[in-house]
């Protein structure tokens, strides 16, 4: 075999740009399986399309159309109310691969990569040859176009711009010719993931026209926008040595000392002072520029021996108890809803997440199967449906540790029961770019379990109240079968009206038994 020099290998050596490599390698962006590729070309638009009518303060009126062009190849139509992208932003925002206006804030939003609605245009060029088409009204102009990404330069390339006369309303509408795609109506199909993202956005009112013309409506069922989250700072508790460095060689603060005040969350004057005495050794007065590696170290094991408050609550946009308690009755019609919300906690870096938590029991909640509806667990973060990956999930790792039988729930996955569980934060730990698994990180997993259980004791109570009371009935039906033998002996007994003892006898059972007439009344008014 020849050999070759260094200076031979390296004659192939070339760069590439980031949409050359998501090109070979769209599977890492979702787009796997014919029916997770449409179910994603939704998920990122739709994702967007919220986020732009929660940052203007619109109530979001969402429209999604697929139509079946020929086998595997659909024409996708998504249209919104939010506030439309002007002109000289379209390009990036459409066909840039990491350009946006959200990976650079800290501040949460659904997407958070820069990559989503770039990804679309991507895939629809791999599986058509074609971009996407584009209509976009804003408060200052109206104008469509033809968007595609030049693969090489990951640079967009605009065509056939013209400008339309305006409707009096904003909004944006992308249509796209997608290939390799599918439409079911299965657990992981447009459909339902339309469904989840209306149970967690009960301000949201969104419709799908699927294939065969059927419109499928989610109404929304809350006029309340959700309060707009502040951008942030890391918590001093989850910060890690080359999140610091990081810090320190941005930050224009004259000190380190400052520089902490100003970087981080929750810092104070009064907390420099407690750090000084853990750390006499680093002079907190010099320029942060000046920090090393192992004075950073330092301060990071020292900033988790000091006591912290929570991170600030208004950083995080949740849904709430009522509005998902709210949300599942419309959409799942449960005999028993529990939901829970835990307080601010924070994991790896600094950055500040919250578990929101909901079990529903009866009705339409579990996965419909054959012969019975079985257990489910409905993942979300930041209010996106995770329909994917579920296997490598801290949410499913979390729900699926739990010992449900401590909670009267024999076998999980043969009862009615659905699981829902939301994380918010600034940065979600997704496993991989395509955003349908939670990375397993301890402090998450361990937040989710509590939140859980906070729901199963509820859950738990009720299922007690039902195992009582159907005792009870059971008792109550057996003794009223012999109240007319009963009343005919006594009566030849006691020469008393045999009607007379028999309503002395139901009296006293209906007393003896008189939880069972209570919840009737209470059902009875609720009804």
């Amino acid at each position: 075999m020849e050999q070759k020099s260094a200076n031979d290998i390296f004659k192939e050596f070339k760069s590439h740009s980031i949409s050359e490599f998501f090109k070979r390698n769209s599977q890492m962006l979702g787009y796997a399986g014919r029916v997770r590729s449409l179910t994603t070309v939704v998920h990122e638009y739709v994702t967007n399309s919220l986020d732009a009518c929660e940052e203007a303060g619109i109530l979001p009126e969402i429209f999604v159309e697929i139509k079946e062009v020929e086998e595997s190849k659909h024409l996708v139509t998504v249209r919104d109310n939010g506030p439309g992208i002007p002109s000289q932003f379209i390009g990036k925002a459409l066909a840039s691969i990491l350009s946006g206006t959200k990976f650079h804030r800290y501040l949460q939003q659904r997407g958070q990569q820069g990559i989503g609605a770039s990804g679309c245009t991507l895939f629809a060029q791999i599986t058509t040859g074609k971009g996407v088409h584009v209509v976009s009204r804003t408060s200052s102009e109206s104008f469509e176009c033809d968007v595609a990404i030049d693969v090489n330069k990951n640079e967009p390339i605009i065509t056939n711009f013209k400008n339309i006369e305006g409707n009096g309303f904003t909004g944006l509408e992308i249509i796209g010719l997608f290939g390799e795609t599918k439409y079911e109506n299965s657990e992981r199909g447009v459909l339902e993931y339309l469904k989840r993202t209306a149970l967690v956005n009960p301000h949201a009112n969104i419709t799908l026209k699927d294939p065969d013309g059927k419109e499928h409506v989610f109404v929304r069922t809350s006029n309340i926008l959700p309060e707009r989250p502040k951008e942030s700072k890391p918590h001093p508790l989850g910060i890690t040595t080359s999140d610091l460095m990081y810090l320190a060689e941005l930050s224009s603060s004259r000190y380190i000392s400052t520089f902490l005040v100003e970087s981080l969350s929750r810092v104070t004057k009064q907390k420099i002072d407690e750090l000084k005495n853990l750390i006499p050794d680093i002079d907190l007065e010099k320029s942060p520029h000046e920090l090393t590696w192992e004075e950073g170290e330092k301060i990071v094991r020292a900033l988790k021996k000091i006591k912290w408050m929570a991170p600030e609550t208004d950083t995080l946009s949740l849904i709430g108890k009522e509005q998902i308690e709210k949300a599942i009755s419309a959409i799942l019609m449960p005999e028993f809803v529990s939901t829970t919300q835990r307080r601010p906690r924070v994991y790896m870096g600094g950055i500040p997440f919250v578990v929101e938590a909901a079990i529903a029991y009866g009705g339409k909640a579990g996965k419909e199967r054959e012969e019975f509806r079985g257990g489910e667990i409905l993942r979300f973060a930041n209010k996106v449906p995770l329909l994917f990956d579920s296997a490598n999930c801290a949410i499913t790792e979390a729900v699926k540790s739990i010992d449900w039988s401590r909670y009267g729930i024999k076998n999980f996955d043969e009862e009615p029961v659905s699981v829902l569980v939301n994380i918010s934060s600034v940065y979600v730990p997704y496993s991989g770019v395509g955003k349908q698994a939670v990375a397993e990180e301890e402090e998450i997993i361990d937040e989710i379990k509590l939140a859980v259980m906070e729901c199963a004791r509820d859950l738990q109570r009720y299922l007690n109240g039902v195992k009582r009371r159907s005792v009870q009935e059971s008792k109550y039906k057996t003794i009223m079968r012999y109240v007319n033998q009963l009343s005919d002996d006594l009566s030849a007994i006691t020469r008393v009206s045999k009607d007379e003892i028999k309503e002395k006898l139901i009296s006293i059972l209906k007393e003896h038994y008189s939880g069972l007439f209570e919840e009737e009344t209470n059902e009875t008014k609720d009804n």
